[in-house]
């Protein structure tokens, strides 16, 4: 059975990931010609491609055995947008920051998770640019690997206070609400990073200690969150909707609407009610103006 077998399939998960991590970086230092496209709104390069025929070839010669479906930004037909028939579903970004990697700030990673019924069982998140690779196992905490090999625990931040947590904020994903809602929540410090696996990441290493997202005409899709999410929670954080509500994959709309909040887990549910609050009291206002 697929769940007695999580840690052997992690660690292929892992080598996948790593092989991943080496073809973006050489992309990434090299003078290849990235042939950017445009992909309803959001660019896609030479590197995407590649970085997730790897993954799909290297996942499914591995595990040809097994019965999983799989879920990639690259492949997912969002017109048609079906869930894929499958209990075990391994959801892929290949490359979670493209624009960040175009314009060179580090700042990108590699997604690949497994969900059961639409929950996250499995989950790596890769930062090449910084030679960690951080993963999680439903029920047996988080751990990041350096290239060297070395492995340790790793835990969100104990600071529990709001006005001592630290926000990572999006680059370029920013929209009017999100921004005025953030500029009334009194946070100590505020960072704004690329990539929802490079955010994550402050978090876990305890830089940062709150993400908001916020859709407006577009929204994060599934696998630019559902590795972050289970990395940060085994680790001790909470990623939920702004109602509490845990986020669910693979339901066909692979859109996550609305308000989330990934934190480190201490005052989550104080934040995401104020966040809601905040942002009733926005749209009034905006409401007014019009």
């Amino acid at each position: 059975m697929i769940e007695n077998r999580l840690d052997e399939i992690g660690a292929i998960a892992r080598q996948v990931a790593w092989g991943t991590a080496d073809i973006l970086q050489a992309y990434y230092r090299g003078n290849t010609d990235l042939d950017i496209k445009d992909k309803k709104g959001d660019p896609v390069t030479k590197a995407d491609l590649a970085a997730n025929y790897y993954i799909l070839e290297h996942l499914q010669k591995e595990l040809a055995g097994e019965d999983f479906g799989y879920l990639s930004e690259e492949n997912f037909n969002v017109e048609k947008a079906e869930p894929i028939a499958k209990d075990w579903v391994w959801i892929i970004d290949p490359l979670d920051g493209t624009r960040d990697f175009i314009e060179k700030t580090g700042e990108y990673a590699v997604h690949i998770a497994l969900a059961y019924q639409g929950r996250p069982q499995l989950a790596v998140v890769v930062v090449p640019e910084t030679d960690k690779l951080y993963f999680a196992i439903k029920g047996q905490g988080t751990k990041v690997e350096t290239r060297s090999g070395e492995v340790k625990e790793i835990r969100a931040s104990d600071r529990h206070k709001i006005e001592d947590l630290n926000l990572v904020a999006s680059r370029s994903h920013r929209n009017l609400r999100l921004n005025k809602m953030l500029e009334r929540i009194p946070f100590k410090e505020r960072f704004a990073v690329g990539s929802v696996g490079c955010k994550v990441s402050t978090i876990l290493e305890q830089k940062t200690d709150v993400y908001i997202s916020l859709s407006g005409k577009s929204a994060p899709k599934d696998w630019d969150f559902a590795a972050p999410e289970l990395i940060l929670t085994e680790a001790g954080g909470n990623f939920t909707s702004f109602e509490g509500k845990d986020l669910l994959y693979n339901q066909g709309d692979v859109n996550q609407w609305g308000g989330l909040m990934a934190s480190n887990g201490n005052c989550h549910q104080e934040l995401y009610t104020m966040a809601g609050k905040i942002l009733a009291e926005i749209d009034r206002e905006l409401a007014e103006e019009v």
